[in-house]
């Protein structure tokens, strides 16, 4: 089969044999793909947790049909069209975990819009609902928010009665967007002058919540943004992943910062994680109320290309490989 392969010469598509499930795996024909940061880090050499280096093939989030079953796979037959979350899914056929594997609720659905949903539904539901617990009629900031799991964490905090929506986009034209996915207000995180909005739009208080995806620069501004006893989830840190820390303003403010990643997670802690999103977002996932916009599609002989536009970061939404 033809795999999208991490080389001394960076990502090419080479041959690989077909994969077979293990008895708690489905094996998937793939049909699309979607693209994330991590996978940009594989591409380029560096491991991403448990995943990396020459011989790996890329590829974190996929959609196709069921072809094989493990014994002990639950809950799909063969011919189910589903999406998945896992590793080394940029290719003809890929194995998952029967838990990180979901049904695609709709036929109107397509391959290449599942393919964008796994990630950012799994990631933002376990950061705005589960860690960063999220009630209705609470402030949520999203730093980063123009990112394809940045937009899906506006989606969420709207569906779930968010009262003021905040995301932040450091690009004029992708901040502009914000508000077609949910934003109430829009900043952008290199302005100095951005907490002050915050503060102001919620009478001076701050916002209940913050999921950043930024970290680093931010960190600080971060707290005064945030109202006493409020929450910060730590998703990820495209801003740096070290800076200063004031910590006397971190005690001041009373604020729960809290880490999350999946790659310290136990099997049965990701299914967990996908069982919660089917529950509770399911409806909204097959009525189409959650969605990601696809920036741009790319066959799976293309990947090279497909990843310099995600590097450049000129992108809105989600970039997608379709396997034919």
């Amino acid at each position: 089969m033809r795999a999208a392969t991490l080389t001394e010469d960076g990502v090419k598509i080479l041959d690989a044999p077909e994969p077979e499930p293990g008895p708690n795996e489905v094996k998937i024909r793939v049909r699309a793909c979607g693209l994330n940061r991590a996978d940009l880090m594989v591409a380029s050499g560096r491991a991403h947790g448990r995943i990396g280096g020459p011989g790996t093939i890329v590829g974190l989030e996929y959609s196709g049909e069921v072809v094989a079953l493990g014994e002990n796979a639950k809950g799909f037959e063969i011919g189910d069209r589903v999406m998945c979350s896992g590793a080394s899914g940029w290719a003809d056929y890929a194995v998952a975990d029967w838990g990180r594997t979901m049904k695609i609720p709709d036929a109107n659905v397509s391959f290449e819009k599942a393919a964008t949903l796994p990630v950012a539904l799994h990631t933002m539901h376990d950061a705005l609902v589960t860690n960063g617990r999220l009630e209705a009629g609470q402030a949520v900031l999203i730093q980063g928010a123009s990112s394809g799991v940045g937009l899906m964490a506006l989606q969420i905090a709207k569906a779930k009665g968010a009262g003021l929506v905040v995301g932040s986009s450091t690009n004029a034209e992708r901040r502009g967007r914000l508000k077609d996915f949910g934003a109430d207000l829009a900043i952008d995180s290199r302005d100095h002058a951005w907490v002050d909005q915050v503060l102001e739009a919620t009478g001076g208080q701050g916002v209940d919540l913050i999921v950043d995806q930024l970290s680093g620069y931010v960190a600080n501004d971060n707290m005064r943004a945030t109202k006493v006893t409020g929450r910060i989830v730590n998703v990820g840190r495209l801003g740096g992943f070290k800076d200063a820390f004031d910590f006397d303003l971190h005690a001041l403010r009373r604020i729960q910062y809290i880490g999350v990643t999946f790659r310290t997670r136990s099997i049965e802690e990701v299914r967990a994680i996908v069982r919660r999103v089917e529950e509770d977002l399911g409806p909204a996932i097959a009525s189409g109320d959650l969605a990601l916009p696809i920036d741009s599609t790319f066959p799976l002989a293309d990947v090279r290309q497909a990843l310099d536009r995600m590097a450049a970061n000129a992108h809105l939404g989600k970039i997608v490989l379709t396997v034919d």
